[in-house]
C-alpha cells in the first residue's frame, strides 16, 4: 500500500477551547469511538492518538484537552498537553464554534497559532446548528485574524463535509510511508479505553460540581472464555462525592456501570462483567503524584513541583 510515491503520512493535533466537539470529530473520522465525549467541558485529559488509513495515506489524528484557564494542577497539565503539541506535528485542526464573536479562549489561541510554523486548518464546527447563509459570515470574521491554510465548516456529530476535512487534511502532509499498520486505530493502551468509557458514563450521569474531580481506574481485566471480568475504580476528591456517586441504595453506580457496559462490550467484542468500586483520593487533581498513577504523563506536569 504504502510504495506508492505519492503516498501521504502524518500528524494531526485537534486543537479548541472545551466543549467545541474534538472529541466527536476525531471519533466521525476514523469512524470508531475512542475518545470520550460529554456536553460538559474538559472531558479529554489526555493526548489520544488514533489512526485513518485510507489507500491515499494515513493519517495519525492527536485529540487534545481543550486549551482553557488553569485552575489546579491537573487544568494546568491538560493546557500544557495541548499547547506542546502543535510543533510536533504536520498539520494543525483548530476546531470552533459557528459565531462571529471571538471571545479571550479564542484570542489566546490565535496567539498560540501566530508563533508556530504548523499549515492550520480552521475547522468552523456544529454547522447543523445555524444557518447555511450565515456561516459565510463566520469564515469571514475569522479569516482576518490568521493566514489558514484552509476553512472548513462541517458538523462532526450529522458528518456534513467531514469527506472534504480528510480531503484538505491530505493535501498538507509529507509524502512518506504510513506509520502504522493499516488494522492499527489507537496506540491508546485497552485498559485505558476502558477506563475512559466508564469516565464518560460517569460524567453524563453526575452533578455538575462533581465530574472534573473524578478519575477511573482499571483494578483488573481478566478473560475467562467469552467473558471479560473487569475491576474498576472510580476516584473522587469528597467524601461528601463518594455518597453521590453510589447514590441510594447503591442506584447511581449501577447507572454508570449499566450504561458503560455496552460501550465496552462493544470495544472488545465479548461479553463483559463489569464491577465498579469508588474510593475517595482528596484533591488529587494537584498531587503529582496521583496524577502519574492515573495515567497523567509526570513529564508534563513537572514544571512547579
Amino acid at each position: 500500500m504504502t510504495e506508492n510515491p505519492s503516498y501521504r503520512s502524518g500528524f494531526v493535533t485537534l486543537i479548541g477551547r472545551p466543549n467545541v466537539g474534538k472529541s466527536t470529530l476525531m471519533n466521525r473520522l476514523i469512524g470508531q469511538k475512542i475518545a470520550i465525549t460529554s456536553s460538559k467541558p474538559q472531558t479529554t485529559r489526555n493526548r489520544i492518538q488514533t489512526v485513518l488509513t485510507l489507500k491515499e495515506g494515513q493519517i495519525v489524528f492527536l485529540d487534545t484537552p481543550g486549551i482553557h484557564k488553569a485552575k489546579n494542577r491537573l487544568g494546568d497539565y491538560m493546557v500544557r498537553v495541548a499547547e506542546h503539541t502543535l510543533e510536533q506535528v504536520d498539520v494543525i485542526l483548530w476546531l470552533v464554534e459557528p459565531t462571529d464573536y471571538i471571545g479571550a479562549g479564542e484570542r489566546h489561541i490565535i496567539e498560540q497559532l501566530k508563533k508556530v510554523k504548523t499549515p492550520v486548518i480552521l475547522v468552523i464546527n456544529k454547522t447543523d446548528t445555524v444557518k447555511k447563509e450565515s456561516v459565510l459570515t463566520f469564515i469571514d470574521v475569522y479569516r482576518r485574524e490568521l493566514d489558514f491554510q484552509e476553512i472548513v465548516p462541517v458538523s462532526a456529530l450529522k458528518g456534513h463535509n467531514t469527506d472534504e476535512l480528510i480531503k484538505c487534511i491530505l493535501k498538507y502532509l509529507p509524502c512518506g510511508p504510513a506509520f502504522y499498520d493499516e488494522d492499527t486505530i489507537t496506540d491508546q493502551p485497552m485498559r485505558q479505553i476502558v477506563a475512559e468509557l466508564i469516565r464518560e458514563k460517569a460524567l453524563r450521569q453526575l452533578e455538575d460540581e462533581i465530574p472534573h474531580g473524578i478519575a477511573v481506574t482499571v483494578e483488573s481485566m481478566k478473560e475467562y472464555g467469552r467473558i471479560c471480568h473487569i475491576e474498576a475504580t472510580v476516584i473522587c476528591e469528597r467524601e461528601s462525592h463518594k455518597g453521590i456517586v453510589i447514590g441510594k441504595g447503591g442506584q447511581m453506580l449501577k447507572k454508570i456501570g449499566s450504561a458503560a457496559r455496552p460501550d465496552i462490550e462493544k470495544l472488545l467484542e465479548m461479553q463483559v462483567n463489569l464491577k465498579l468500586w469508588v474510593k475517595v483520593r482528596k484533591d488529587w487533581r494537584d498531587s503529582g503524584l496521583l496524577l502519574k498513577n492515573y495515567g497523567y504523563d509526570p513529564k508534563d506536569i513537572s514544571a512547579g513541583e
